[in-house]
């Protein structure tokens, strides 16, 4: 679950962000009332930012804008790593997204306090002033990584100047492209949708990942966090994957508290999926098959066969690599294109 932090300065802000933060199912809220809460009035609020700029999704001031611009300047990282910042006045009549409108989902998220606060959202971005195509937010709503996030102002400023942005695509594009985007054109700037983070079709080009791979896994027991993520990355290598575009692991039941595998998902922020070896079975197509593994484990190939089941009875793209005591394989389901809002 998400994480954010709300931060109040007055008794109506403290009310204000108790009812925003109810508009956050999907989060979990912390509220911190400064002026109502005692332990919290003699508190660093460069502390709190600097903190919460670390380890929250989302941060929302309750407030003056001021105040958040002071608490948040410090440590800001970048467009690709900073959180998404609101700002909500103590009536609770305007919601601004101060940072990460696009990548860090500041904007949808404002519009959604707003709309639930009965407020008015104060949207800045010029994409969305202007109802341009804003590529960073298509990115995030399509589950795509952004891989080099400082080429994006090559492509939004293409765009709101009227220019022609370029498109190319490992993957098939369906329905009508937006204005001044290009499948052919040799543009200026454009950006890639696809695994191949190095190909470089344009002089700015902006690489967008889909985390759509399942990556299936296999280890003898004991099998270190180190020697999985050793394996994984030799695999990936091999078959010319990023590692941003792995949603998942996957494995036997049997393996679904083994430290290795468990330290390793946790250290890459990746889910961990386990199926029984009946489910394995069931997996449709061809498998490298092993006589051992059938024997120990019921299955005749872990990673292979987990792999296509997580990926929804998708397609082996890279079969079983070995080394360590561990097995790596990838699949993905069908992956489509659709730039029409």
């Amino acid at each position: 679950m998400k994480h954010a932090k709300f931060v109040s300065f007055t008794e109506i802000g403290a009310q204000t962000a108790a009812k925003a933060a109810r508009l956050l199912p999907d989060f979990l809220c912390e509220r911190y009332a400064r002026t109502v809460d005692l332990s919290l009035s003699n508190t660093s609020l460069p502390r709190f930012a600097q903190q919460a700029m670390v380890d929250c999704d989302l941060i929302v001031f309750v407030g003056a804008a001021g105040i958040a611009v002071r608490a948040a300047a410090p440590y800001l990282a970048g467009k690709a790593y900073d959180p998404a910042v609101v700002v909500i006045d103590e009536q609770g009549r305007f919601v601004i997204p101060l940072l990460s409108g696009h990548l860090g989902g500041a904007n949808e998220l404002a519009g959604r306090l707003a709309e639930g606060l009965g407020a008015t959202a104060v949207i800045t971005t010029a994409t969305d002033g202007r109802a341009v195509f804003a590529v960073d937010s298509w990115a995030k709503s399509h589950e795509c990584v952004v891989f080099d996030p400082e080429n994006i102002k090559y492509i939004s400023g293409a765009l709101l100047r009227g220019d022609t942005v370029g498109l190319r695509s490992a993957f098939p594009v369906d329905g009508l492209l937006p204005a001044h985007i290009d499948t052919k054109t040799a543009a200026e700037s454009g950006f890639v949708i696809g695994f191949d983070t190095e190909v470089q079709p344009f002089p700015h080009t902006l690489h967008l990942v889909p985390r759509v791979i399942s990556l299936g896994i296999g280890c003898r027991k004991g099998a270190s966090a180190g020697a999985v993520e050793q394996t994984v990355r030799e695999a990936l290598g091999r078959a010319g994957l990023p590692l941003a575009a792995v949603k998942a692991v996957a494995s036997i039941d049997i393996k679904k508290d083994e430290p290795g595998l468990v330290s390793f998902c946790a250290a890459q922020g990746l889910p961990f999926a386990v199926y029984s070896a009946e489910e394995l079975n069931a997996a449709p197509g061809e498998f490298t098959a092993s006589e051992f593994v059938k024997d120990t484990v019921g299955v005749d190939s872990v990673c292979e066969r987990a792999a296509v089941v997580n990926a929804g009875n998708g397609t082996i793209i890279a079969r079983k690599y070995a080394q360590n005591g561990v097995t790596a394989a990838f699949a993905a389901g069908g992956y489509r294109v659709c730039l029409e809002e």
